[in-house]
C-alpha cells in the first residue's frame, strides 16, 4: 500500500498530460490552408480551406445599414493568410464592399462582410475532393435576382461590342494553390496565372484511331456557310465548362480547362450575336462555378432553343488527340469510355463545391423519363452537324455522336451536345487550344454546325423576329 500514493501521482500526471494534449489539438483543430475570393454576377463566393473540419455559426445583421453578415470561426487562429481576405475585396464585387476580421474570442475569429445590397446567404462546408481538403464556402446571392429572360432581352436590343478578353482578373485570388501538375509553365492569355493540380482525366477512348488527319487546319469563316432557314429569333445557350473552384483538367503546360473553355465560348457568343436573327446566353461569363442544375435551369428560363457545352477532353495517356461530340443517352453510354467520361463531368458539382440542401432532389436529377425521344433525337442531329463543321478545323477523336448520361444534357425541352474540343492532355493539342486564332476556330466550326442544323431543322414558331 506504500505505492498507492506513488500510483494515484502518476494516474494524475497523466490525466493532466492527456487533458493538455487534447487541449493543445482543440486548439490547433484546423489549419487555414488558403483564401480564395470568386466574385460573379449570380453571386460571389469565398472559400476558407482548411485542413480539418470547422465548426461555424453566421447571422445577418440589418438593424442598421450596412447589411451585414457576420461569421463566427471556432478553434481557429487568426493568420495572415485570412488577415489577406480583406485585401483580396474588389471595388467592382457585385456584393461585397468590404470584409473586417478579428479575433473575437480566444478561440473565435469573427468576420465581418459589409455588404452592398440584401443579400441570401449560404454558408456551408464540403468534405475533402481531388486537390482540395475541408472548405468552409460563403455564397452571397441576391435576395431578388435579376430575371434572366429580360436581361437578355435587354442585352439583346442594346449597341453590340466584343466581349471581354478573359484575364487574370477572371481567376479567383488565392493566398495558396494546390501544387500544380506537370513543369511550370507560362499561362495562356485567356486564364488565370496560379496553376491548379492535375485533376483526374476526364475519360476518352485512347484506342480509337484518329479518322481525319488535318496538319494545318483551315479556319472556318461563318460568312461562308449558305445563310441559315431561321423565320424566328432564336436564343442559343452556351455553356463554358467548369469554372472558379473546379479548374476542369489540366493539361502539363498548367493550362486549365476551365480557361480555354470560356475563350471558345465567348467567341462563339460573338459570332452569334452578331446574326440578326438570334441571341445568346452564356451560363457563365466570368472564372466562377455554376453547379450543373443551375446551369440546365439557366438554359430553359431563356427558353434556349440549343444547349452547347464546351470543353477540352483529358485522358493518361498523352497521344490520345480529336474532338467529339456527345448527346445524351437514354438507356446507357455508346461506350465504357463514354460512361466514364459522363461520371467524370457529372463530378463537376462536387469539386467546384455545391450546397446539395439548396437543391430538391427532383431539381438535382432531371428524371430521364422526362427526356422525349424527340429531345434526344434533335440533339443527335444538333451533334451531328456540328461534328462535320468540327472535322475541318481538328482530326476526330469519333467519327459518331457519342452518348452517356451527362447531367448538363438533360434539359427535356432543349436539344443539348456536349462538345470535346481537343485533348488537353496531349501537348500538341494543348498547345493549339491555348492560342486564340484556334480557338475562334473551334467556336467558328461550331456557329456553322448550329447554322447547319437550322438548316435542315427550322425552329418551331415562337418568338417571331420583331
Amino acid at each position: 500500500m506504500a505505492n498507492q500514493p506513488r500510483r494515484d501521482l502518476l494516474k494524475g500526471a497523466a490525466a493532466t498530460a492527456l487533458l493538455v494534449l487534447i487541449t493543445t489539438r482543440s486548439a490547433q483543430a484546423a489549419k487555414l490552408l488558403a483564401v480564395r475570393l470568386w466574385p460573379g454576377p449570380d453571386y460571389t463566393r469565398v472559400t476558407l480551406e482548411h485542413d480539418e473540419p470547422l465548426k461555424f455559426s453566421h447571422f445577418m445583421l440589418r438593424d442598421e445599414p450596412p447589411l451585414r453578415l457576420v461569421v463566427d470561426l471556432q478553434g481557429i487562429a487568426l493568420t495572415n493568410e485570412l488577415k489577406e481576405l480583406v485585401g483580396k475585396i474588389d471595388a467592382n464585387d457585385p456584393y461585397i464592399a468590404r470584409v473586417r476580421i478579428g479575433q473575437y474570442r480566444r478561440d473565435v475569429v469573427r468576420l465581418v462582410i459589409e455588404l452592398k445590397g440584401d443579400v441570401t446567404p449560404q454558408v456551408y462546408q464540403v468534405p475533402p475532393v481531388g486537390p482540395y481538403r475541408y472548405r468552409l464556402l460563403f455564397d452571397l446571392y441576391p435576395t431578388n435576382p435579376a430575371d434572366p429572360l429580360m436581361a437578355l432581352i435587354q442585352s439583346s436590343t442594346a449597341p453590340r461590342e466584343p466581349p471581354p478578353e478573359p484575364s487574370e482578373a477572371d481567376g479567383g485570388k488565392s493566398t495558396q494553390q494546390p501544387p500544380q501538375a506537370g513543369a511550370a509553365q507560362p499561362s495562356l492569355q485567356t486564364q488565370q496565372a496560379a496553376g491548379l493540380p492535375q485533376q483526374p482525366a476526364s475519360a476518352g477512348n485512347p484506342q480509337t484511331q484518329p479518322t481525319t488527319a488535318v496538319t494545318s487546319p483551315p479556319a472556318v469563316s461563318a460568312r461562308q456557310q449558305s445563310p441559315a432557314v431561321v423565320q424566328r429569333l432564336v436564343t442559343i445557350a452556351i455553356d463554358p465548362g467548369h469554372g472558379g473552384e473546379d479548374p476542369g483538367a489540366t493539361g502539363r503546360r498548367g493550362t486549365h480547362e476551365k480557361a480555354v473553355t470560356l475563350a471558345v465560348a465567348r467567341h462563339l457568343a460573338e459570332l452569334i450575336s452578331k446574326e440578326p436573327n438570334m441571341r445568346v446566353l452564356l451560363t457563365r461569363d466570368g472564372d466562377y462555378f455554376v453547379p450543373l442544375p443551375v446551369r440546365v435551369t439557366k438554359a430553359q428560363q431563356v427558353h434556349a432553343d440549343l444547349f452547347v457545352s464546351i470543353h477540352a477532353d483529358a485522358w493518361v495517356r498523352s497521344d490520345a488527340r480529336g474532338s467529339t461530340v456527345f448527346a445524351l443517352s437514354e438507356h446507357g453510354a455508346t461506350s465504357a469510355a463514354a460512361a466514364a467520361l459522363a461520371r467524370h463531368e457529372n463530378e463537376s458539382d462536387l469539386i467546384g463545391g455545391v450546397n446539395l440542401a439548396k437543391y430538391d432532389p427532383r431539381v438535382r436529377s432531371v428524371a430521364l423519363d422526362l427526356l422525349t425521344e424527340d429531345q434526344i433525337s434533335h440533339s443527335l442531329r444538333f451533334g451531328g452537324a456540328v461534328l462535320r463543321e468540327l472535322e475541318r478545323v481538328n482530326q476526330l477523336h469519333h467519327v459518331r455522336v457519342e452518348q452517356a448520361g451527362f447531367a448538363v444534357l438533360k434539359a427535356p425541352d432543349i436539344p443539348s451536345i456536349l462538345v470535346e474540343t481537343a485533348f488537353i492532355s496531349n501537348p500538341d493539342e494543348e498547345l493549339r487550344l491555348r492560342d486564340e486564332a484556334y480557338q475562334e476556330q473551334l467556336a467558328q466550326a461550331i456557329f456553322a454546325g448550329i447554322r447547319r442544323y437550322f438548316e435542315r431543322n427550322p425552329p418551331p414558331t415562337r418568338n417571331p423576329v420583331g
